[in-house]
């Protein structure tokens, strides 16, 4: 089969390579149909990881994904050979401590597809465990259920931000994570919603999808709150000063969830005025069981998932969509591989 192999650092290579088989007995076959790029592959592609620059051992990219299941698969799993499904890439252990507790998201003995050294999904066929496997209504096409990953990785951020009522939110760094959160703040009956991003092509979608106010910078939510700050900062940026600029926009006691994987693996945080201002940090990592909101939101309308899909590529076309992805250009949001 053909699949999309990161080879090095911005050296993804379209290849021939094995056709992968069920070696336990759970294992179900997925023909793919869409892959979306998501931040941590870009984390991947210029660093190497998400740990900071590391040497690349070549692996399949792609983990936001959806296809329909081989014909001995879907009858396996008791499923339609044409029924769309979504993947949740992240297989924790079952077994361990933090597993017990709930805590899928933290297992330290994750599998994880699409992170090395296990293939992921930008590949004709991938192989997954059918707990792994979950079924997408009609109304959500391939792209939307690929995003649901994405969305995934929203709710759990808002559970750990249990925004109040009619309190104010800065959503700081608009990409797809970020314009997931602002429609999650808007249903949560936030009052005023602060979209913080450079790029306007992302603040001007994030105002369409439910934000207020539009700031290219952190700087701007003084303005907006007369100095006060906002309750709640939800993080969503690539860059090592996301901490910083969360910890300037929020009030005295306020409240910061940190979702975005930063460069280089390294935070810049100026330690007195987070101090001084008593502010209450949750970092949030992937997310646990939470597949079944995703497709529930979706399937109802709540969440617009297509609006992020906002380009499309062949399979060989994958260095391409990552490239125009790490430069933003042409309005890019998402870009969604169909192998």
């Amino acid at each position: 089969m053909r699949a999309a192999v990161l080879q090095d650092i911005r050296d993804i290579r379209v290849l021939d390579i094995p056709v992968p088989r069920p070696v336990a007995e759970d294992d179900l076959i997925v023909r793919v149909k869409a892959v979306g790029v998501c931040g941590s592959d870009l984390h991947s592609y210029l660093e190497g990881g998400t740990t900071g620059p590391t040497r690349v051992r070549p692996f399949v990219l792609g983990h936001e994904f959806s296809g329909v299941l081989t014909p001995d698969s879907a009858r396996k799993a008791g499923l339609s050979a044409d029924a769309l499904v979504a993947v949740d890439p992240s297989i924790p252990c079952g077994h361990c401590e933090w597993c017990h507790r709930g805590h899928t998201n933290l297992c330290p003995n994750v599998k994880f597809l699409g992170y090395a050294p296990h293939n992921g999904a930008m590949a004709e066929f991938v192989c997954v465990p059918r707990s792994a496997v979950h079924l997408v209504p009609d109304s959500i096409d391939p792209a939307g259920a690929a995003i649901l990953e994405t969305l995934g990785v929203a709710i759990h951020a808002m559970d750990l931000a249990r925004p109040r009522l009619l309190e104010s939110v800065a959503v700081l760094g608009c990409g797809p994570v970020g314009l997931l959160l602002v429609q999650l703040a808007r249903l949560a009956g936030a009052g005023k919603i602060i979209a913080i991003d450079p790029v306007e092509q992302r603040t001007t979608l994030a105002c369409d999808l439910g934000a207020d106010v539009a700031c290219r910078s952190y700087a701007g939510v003084g303005d907006v709150t007369e100095g006060r700050g906002v309750d709640l900062v939800i993080e969503a940026t690539d860059s090592s000063h996301g901490f910083e600029h969360a910890a300037r926009c929020a009030r005295i006691g306020g409240r910061l969830v940190l979702v975005g994987i930063p460069e280089n693996n390294q935070y810049v945080l100026s330690g007195a005025e987070s101090r001084r201002k008593g502010l209450s940090i949750k970092f949030s990592r992937r997310m646990p069981e939470v597949y079944p909101r995703a497709i529930a939101l979706a399937q109802g309308g709540q969440v617009k998932l297509t609006r992020l899909a906002t380009h499309h590529f062949s399979l060989d076309q994958t260095p391409a969509a990552f490239e125009q992805q790490v430069a933003r250009r042409d309005g890019i949001i998402k870009a969604i591989i169909c192998p």
